[in-house]
C-alpha cells in the first residue's frame, strides 16, 4: 500500500522502535509466550495537537481501514495473544506484524513440531478473534497521576526484562544462572526500565506539528 508521506511518518523495519523489536533476543518471551507483536507498518500522524499515542494509526494491507493504535492496547485487553498477528476487525483478515528474529529461529527451528498443527492453531485463534473485539473502548481517561503511572510502567518493564534475560532466556539455551549475573542485572535492568518507562511516557505524550491550514487562516 501507499501513504501519504507528507500527513504520515511511516514507521516499518528502519524505524528504531521496530529495530529494537527485531533484533533484542528478550523480546523473544513476549512474542512466543504472550504473543504480544508490533505490526509490520504503522502510521502516525504529522499534524495535530493530540499526543502520540493518538496520532498512531495501524493500516489493514487487506481492507484499507485505518485502525487507532489504541485499539491493540491493555485496556482493551489486546495488546496480548497476538500471535498469528493483528486482526482486523472489519475485513477479518490478519495485518502482518514485525517477528523478532531470535524467535523466528526458534519457530524455524521447531517447525517440524509444532508445523504439523499450525493451520488448527491458527483457526482456533481465529475463530476466538471477534469476540475479543466487540467492546473496543479507544477513549483515553485523563490521567490523574503520570508520574506514578510511568514508574509503574518503567519497573514492570525492568522487573520483566530481568526475569526473562537473566532468568528464562539462560534457562532457555542451557546456560548456567550466576549470582554475578543477577547482581549485575538487577540494578541494570532497574535503570534500563525507568528509563523506558520515562522515555515512552515522553513519546506517547508528544504532540504532532501544528495543523498549517489552521495557521494560515
Amino acid at each position: 500500500m501507499k501513504y501519504d508521506k507528507e500527513k504520515y511518518k511511516i514507521w516499518n523495519w528502519k524505524n528504531p522502535v521496530i529495530l529494537h523489536w527485531i533484533i533484542n533476543p528478550g523480546l523473544v518471551i513476549n512474542e512466543l509466550i504472550f504473543g504480544q507483536t508490533i505490526p509490520k507498518v504503522m502510521l502516525i500522524e504529522r499534524e495535530g495537537k493530540k499526543p502520540f499515542y493518538q496520532r498512531s494509526l495501524i493500516p489493514c494491507p487487506h481492507c484499507g481501514t485505518m485502525h487507532s493504535g489504541l485499539k491493540w492496547s491493555m485496556k482493551n485487553k489486546t495488546a496480548f495473544k497476538n500471535w498469528f498477528g493483528y486482526y482486523c476487525d472489519n475485513c477479518k483478515e490478519i495485518i502482518p506484524v514485525q517477528r523478532n528474529l531470535t524467535a523466528l529461529i526458534i519457530l524455524t527451528v521447531t517447525f517440524p513440531i509444532w508445523g504439523w498443527f499450525r493451520k488448527i492453531l491458527k483457526q482456533n485463534w481465529l475463530d476466538k478473534q471477534p469476540d475479543r473485539y466487540k467492546n473496543i473502548n479507544l477513549e483515553i481517561p485523563e490521567k490523574k497521576n503520570s508520574t506514578k503511572n510511568w514508574l509503574k510502567s518503567g519497573l514492570f518493564f525492568g522487573i520483566f526484562m530481568f526475569v526473562s534475560v537473566v532468568i528464562i532466556y539462560p534457562l532457555i539455551k542451557g546456560s548456567e544462572i550466576t549470582s554475578k549475573s543477577i547482581l549485575i542485572g538487577i540494578p541494570l535492568w532497574l535503570i534500563c526500565g525507568l528509563v523506558w518507562g520515562y522515555t515512552n511516557k515522553i513519546l506517547m505524550n508528544k504532540k504532532g506539528k501544528e495543523n498549517k491550514d489552521h495557521n494560515n487562516v
